[in-house]
């Protein structure tokens, strides 16, 4: 059973910047896919940004130009960093990892809360 352990969320003022980090309980060199996802209060949780294996890295509209996902294998982290926030990112951040054998399964963080306001 892989674990998922987000850090780095927080407070931060509009047009700041924040870095999560997801660490895996072990190697994340055989996921499919690594990404990040949100859930704002009374919406449904959505894709921010994701590196799936043989695709392009694949980021949210909102956040495009301002987030930067990011994989290190040795260290078993997938980070996002977040710039230019602004208040519409808030929401908690869940970090999730695919594994693909002989069915799909999805692996979630317990999530990291981020709060954009002045």
């Amino acid at each position: 059973q892989v674990q998922l352990v987000e850090s780095g969320g927080g407070l931060v003022q509009p047009g700041g910047s924040l870095r999560l980090s997801c660490a895996a309980s072990g190697s994340i060199v055989g996921f499919y896919s690594l990404g990040w996802y949100r859930q704002a209060p009374g919406k449904q949780r959505e894709l921010v940004a994701a590196i799936t294996r043989g695709e392009p890295v694949d980021y949210a509209g909102s956040v495009k130009g301002r987030f930067t996902i990011s994989r290190d294998n040795a260290k078993n982290t997938v980070d996002l960093q977040m710039n230019s926030l602004k208040p519409e990112d808030t929401a908690v951040y869940y970090c999730n990892a695919v594994l693909v054998l002989v069915s799909r399964k999805d692996f979630w963080g317990q999530g990291t809360q981020v709060t954009v306001s002045s």
